[in-house]
């Protein structure tokens, strides 16, 4: 199918710079680099990459702006949010058309994914009414104890290719209401979607005459993202990518002694014991592996079976993989569009070249598809593998359509196998065995920041925290009290008497 470039949707021109501090336009310094579609091929634009000097400017003005926000009080902050919901509701469409060119997702998801943007707003303006801290009692008579939550100042959100706005948004919506100023430095593989979004935004911030430098865009690469977790004006740095990534941007704000929330790589399994309904089961995996090409943080990349309906989970899933269609993302009959870039098919080959390597038997998949609708180079075929467990490459995540087929004989087996990995991000079991499921759950089950019982390991809800354990970071993002990583407590006592005691019962007489 033809596609038309989706940029014109929102009247942006181009080359696009690299900068935006939300009300005067766009600026950068840096060289121009063309952004490539995955679906076909073609050329998005052209985008200017940021300089170091562009970086001090947009804290500049950030700091600036800071200053303003913090005095408006919480209730008028979520009702800014409320009208940035409201314009990505309008542009619900366009920016999720957008997404699924640039990144390669299909467009339910790409719709699905602006859908989290706003439903994070939503969330956020209850939460403006809701920052809430605690009384206690003091052991001081005539004494009250308190503890209250402030804005931190500037917050340095760094997210994926993957979910080009979504992620963002958890950080930025609730961080504003917070009180705080956002810097956002997107994945240099999609800068259109988010130079999309802070096009949206422009509208709300100029209709409420809100100071320039409140929530700030910066594109550039590797360089920019260092020296923005470097910067020790960044009070918070919430970064979002692989397990690399994020041990180099955690050791750069420990030396300053930052703040730092991480969200990191997720080597996700499913247990399907005997008891598992498999009409539910099999359509979870194939989605968990399958969605977004694999390409999820919690993407299912390990299928834990037990060893007496191995066969048939396998003749199932088998059968269901030969039914996926893929091809253009913008087409909604297709199932599964292209991976990000030919750098990620060249890991999907390698990674499946090493699992025969390492006794690992293909199943079905192993193709990069070629051909007119496939000319971009960038479409494979989802891949079953089934292996043993103790191979080296199971250990390892794989951003791609591979599934690892394993198997065991016991419950305690199955949790040992699937906790045995470096990530602790998303889990899940499929059985109808009440002390199954609730063994999966207590603390002798899954060692991850997320366990379901019969639905996936992919997607989460915006009310839940969302974060993982162990090389996943151990960050928590969007929902229940996630917002205090985006504030800094502080421990309050007031006395009201005409005496001065002392904590602990001290005397202290002069």
């Amino acid at each position: 199918m033809k596609t038309v470039n989706p940029l014109h949707r929102f009247s942006l021109r181009s080359p696009y710079a690299s900068v935006s501090t939300g009300r005067k336009g766009w600026r950068g310094e840096g060289d121009s680099r063309a952004i490539v579609s995955p679906v076909d091929g073609g050329k998005l634009g052209e985008v200017k990459v940021a300089t170091s000097i562009d970086l001090n400017k947009v804290i500049q003005s950030a700091r600036i702006a800071s200053k303003i926000w913090m005095d408006k009080p919480a209730p008028e902050r979520g009702d800014i949010v409320r009208q940035i919901g409201n314009a990505f509701r309008n542009h619900k469409e366009d920016l999720g058309y957008l997404i699924s060119y640039e990144m390669g997702k299909s467009l339910q998801e790409s719709w699905g994914e602006v859908q989290e943007v706003i439903d994070i707003c939503d969330f956020a303006v209850g939460l403006s009414r809701q920052l809430y801290g605690l009384t206690m009692h003091s052991e001081r008579a005539d004494h009250r104890m308190y503890e209250q939550w402030h804005p931190l100042g500037l917050v340095g959100i760094i997210s994926a290719f993957n979910f080009p706005v979504a992620v963002w948004a958890w950080n930025a919506m609730i961080s504003l209401v917070c009180g705080n100023v956002c810097i956002w430095k997107p994945s240099e593989k999609t800068p259109f979607s988010a130079l999309a979004c802070q096009h949206i935004i422009q509208e709300v911030l100029e209709d409420n005459d809100l100071p320039e430098g409140l929530i700030n865009l910066i594109i550039g690469d590797r360089r920019i993202g260092a020296a923005l977790a470097s910067n020790p004006a960044i009070d918070l740095i919430s970064a979002t990518g692989s397990t690399v990534m994020g041990k180099q941007v955690a050791q750069s704000v420990a030396a300053r002694l930052g703040k730092s929330l991480l969200e990191l790589g997720g080597n996700n399994a499913i247990i399907i014991t005997p008891d598992a309904d498999l009409q539910l089961a099999i359509p979870a995996i194939v989605f968990g592996a399958v969605g977004t090409s694999g390409q999820r943080c919690t993407s299912t990349r390990r299928l834990i079976i037990h060893k007496d309906i191995y066969p048939t989970v396998v003749e199932k899933l088998i059968t269901a993989y030969h039914q996926i269609k893929i091809g253009s993302p913008l087409d909604i009959n297709n199932h599964m569009g292209p991976l990000i870039d030919v750098h990620a098919v060249e890991k999907y080959k390698s990674a499946i070249h090493q699992a025969q390597l390492q006794k690992g038997k293909v199943l079905t998949g192993n193709e990069v598809l070629s051909g007119h609708e496939y000319h971009s180079g960038c479409y494979v075929r989802p891949t079953l593998i089934q292996i043993p467990s103790h191979a080296p490459i199971v250990q390892e995540e794989t951003f791609a359509p591979i599934l690892y087929l394993l198997t065991y004989h016991s419950l305690e087996e199955a949790i040992e196998i699937q906790n045995e990995v470096k990530q602790g991000l998303s889990s899940a079991i499929f059985t109808l065995n009440m002390r199954e499921a609730e063994t999966f759950l207590s603390h002798r089950g899954s060692d991850c920041g997320i366990a379901n019982v019969n639905i996936g390991t992919s997607g989460a809800e915006i009310g839940g925290a969302f974060g993982g354990e162990k090389e996943t970071g151990g960050g928590r993002e969007s929902g229940s009290d996630s917002w205090k990583a985006y504030m800094r407590r502080q421990t309050c006592t007031s006395n009201w008497s005409k005496k001065l005691p002392l904590a602990q019962g001290i005397k202290f007489n002069l």
